[in-house]
Order: C-alpha cells, then structure tokens, then sequence
C-alpha cells in the first residue's frame, strides 16, 4: 500500500489527522516546515510523543519530508522528491493560512492559501499522486445566506474577509486540474476544541477572541462591589442573533478518516458543519463568564474616541481583524456527510462545552508547548 501524503501536519486538524490516520494503520508519510528551534522530523517526533503520553500507547511514525508548500519543489531534495514519487499515490491537503486579513496579493492568506496550492498541485502532478484530498472551509460561501449546498462553490458571492475568497480560488484552482482522478472535499466550520477533553494545540479564532477579551479585559480595570468587571464600555458590533458554526477537532478528524480510508466515499464534497450552530449571545455569555465580567454590549455602537481609554482602544482595534466573525451564517446542508457516516452525527456544541474549552485554554495560558526532543530520524532512507 502507498504511503498517503499529508500537508499542515503540525496545526491542531493536521495532529489530529496524524494520530487518526496512523492509529488505523495507514502508512503516512508528512510534509513539514522545520521551525526556528527545531528541525521537521524533531517537531513531528515532539507532537507524536504528545499523543502517546496522552493514549497511554504507542504510535506508529510517519515518514517525513522536510519542506515548505511556498517553496518550487515544496523545498524537498531531489532524492526526497523520488521518494514522494515513488511511494506516494494519495494527498490530504491541509496546509493553509488563516489570516482574515492581508496587506497585498503577495502576502497571507494567498501567499500559502493560493499560491502554496498551486505549488503542490505542481509538485502531485510531477510526482503522479493522483488522488487528492483537499481541506477546505464552509466558509467559501461568503456572504451568501440561505441553504449552501455541498455542490456549489463560487455563485459571484461577495466575501467577508481574504481567507474566503482565497479558499475559494484554492477550490477552484484544484477543480480545475486534468491529472487528478479523484477529488474528495472537505469543508468544515470553525474548528474548535476536542469536544471531550478540551484539547487544543492552537489558538485561533473562537480562542483568539476569547483570549483578546480575557487580556484586556483584566487590565482594563478592577472589580467593583459585585465582584466582577464592569464591560459595559465594550461591544462585540453583533446582535446576538447570528449562528456560527462551531465543529470539535476530533470529530472533524474521526470523520475525515474515515472517509479518507475509505475510496467508495471519495469523489465528493462534505459539509463538516453541526447540527445547530450557536449564537453570538451565547459566545458573548461565556466571555462574559469567563472574563469575569457583565454588561458586554451587543449590538451597541462603539464609545467616541474622546471618551475611551487606551486600553479601550486596543481592544477594538484588534477586535477589527475579527469583525467578520460576527456576521451570521448561513444554513448549510450536509447531504453527503450524513449519508457517508451517519453513525457519526457531530457533538452538540453547547454552553458547557464552550465553558470548558474555555476553562482549559486559560488554565495554559493559551499556549501550547511541545516536548523537546534530540534530534529524530523520521525521513525516509533516501539512496
């Protein structure tokens, strides 16, 4: 059996990923950039030593190819590039960016989301790996509202930030190949947490907000008699209405492999998006909860600039990348999911989950670290 080739191995999908493939004993080989401190074999060693003190068993390794999607080539040796080619068939691709915003065409998120895309669609078709698996986002829907169907793609929706639309010109990019003989899809939501021990090992999106408010939040000022932070002077520009679609990491993971093993369920796109989405009220209740505060506004109009504070304004400068988190999603049919696994229906996303991912991220601070490791020997033996 061929090895299947990874991308976007060292974020918090791409560890699930690893450990969800290798535990079915599928033979994967990785694509990783080394770090400023670490080489690539020693960051995938570290993140498998993670897995392993936390299932209390062994796992098998992956095979690693030391290299960059941004890069001609994927930056890989010439042997290392003989090696993908003549052992490698299949691809998941899940490197990406996840900028919202971006100061020109030649930074982030195109730079990995587009132009990284069109590297290792470069290097699939050199290498003959023919069977593509590509992660991308629900959200290449933009602005759209209404029901988005698994089918559709790009109906000159507008977008609500650059990550959107570069995903979508990365779909379409890769529709639009002739060597790739099977194409599978997978669109998930905004990927939180693992829904059962609260796991992370990034901090984006629902954890940067959260994180945003709980710093500023401290510092902006003491409690008062009720013990807590008045957040009256803050807004998060929503109404609270609006539906987000929150999704567990190990469910996206657990679902993903097993349709990825399974070749009677590729050649289609999957929603990977919940039954029932939250609302930005509830966020907003557990920042709330969380930051130890009341009275964070919703639908209120910022204070004027003469009368805020500088720690105000931080606030609602940064919390300017995030404006279009707030905008309300639209419904999203997941036919194609819930026909291949409907024996894996997604964890309900709810106010205690929420409570405890956002327990567990403040008890580390926000911030993973791995393990250091000597130096490992993971590539493959190149001749």
């Amino acid at each position: 059996m061929d090895h299947l080739l990874l991308t976007g191995a060292t974020g918090l999908l791409g560890r699930y990923l690893m450990k969800d493939l290798l535990s079915r004993n599928i033979k994967l080989a990785v694509l990783v950039r080394p770090s400023r401190k670490s080489d690539a074999e020693s960051r995938i060693e570290a993140a498998m030593q993670v897995w392993e003190n936390l299932l209390e068993k062994k796992l098998p390794r992956p095979v690693v190819l030391s290299g960059d999607i941004n890069r001609p080539d994927l930056g890989l040796s010439t042997n290392e590039i003989k090696w993908a080619a003549e052992n490698c068939s299949s691809i998941i691709h899940n490197a990406a960016s996840l900028s919202f915003v971006s100061t020109g065409r030649d930074s982030e998120p195109w730079r990995s989301n587009v132009d990284g895309t069109a590297k290792v669609l470069e290097f699939c078709q050199q290498a003959g790996i023919t069977q593509f698996h590509h992660v991308s986002t629900a959200y290449v829907a933009g602005l759209r509202q209404g029901r988005i169907y698994e089918n559709e793609l790009n109906l000159g929706q507008e977008f609500a930030n650059p990550y959107e639309e570069s995903k979508v010109m990365a779909e379409e990019m890769i529709r639009g190949t002739d060597f790739i003989e099977s194409l599978t899809v997978f669109r998930p939501g905004i990927i939180i947490g693992d829904s059962q021990t609260a796991l992370t090992f990034t901090y984006h999106n629902f954890y940067a907000v959260l994180q945003l408010a709980y710093t500023i939040g401290h510092s902006m000022t003491e409690p008062n008699f009720t013990g807590k932070i008045d957040g009256s002077r803050i807004n998060l520009n929503a109404t609270g209405d609006e539906r987000k679609n929150l999704v567990p990491v190990d469910w996206v993971s657990e679902v993903m492999s097993t349709i990825v093993t399974d070749p009677g369920l590729h050649g289609k796109t999957y929603h990977l998006t919940p039954r029932v989405p939250i609302t930005t009220r509830l966020f907003r209740d557990i920042m709330e909860e969380m930051v130890g505060s009341y009275g964070l506004g919703l639908g209120v109009d910022r204070p004027q600039e003469e009368n805020i504070s500088d720690l105000e304004e931080m606030f609602f400068k940064h919390m300017e990348v995030y404006q279009s988190y707030w905008k309300d999603d639209p419904e999203y049919d997941s036919s194609n999911t819930q026909n291949a696994v409907p024996h894996l229906p997604c964890p309900h996303v709810d106010r205690e989950m929420l409570t405890k991912l956002a327990e567990a991220a403040i008890a580390k601070g926000f911030n993973w670290r791995d393990p250091k490791v000597e130096k490992a020997n993971l590539s493959p033996v190149l001749v």
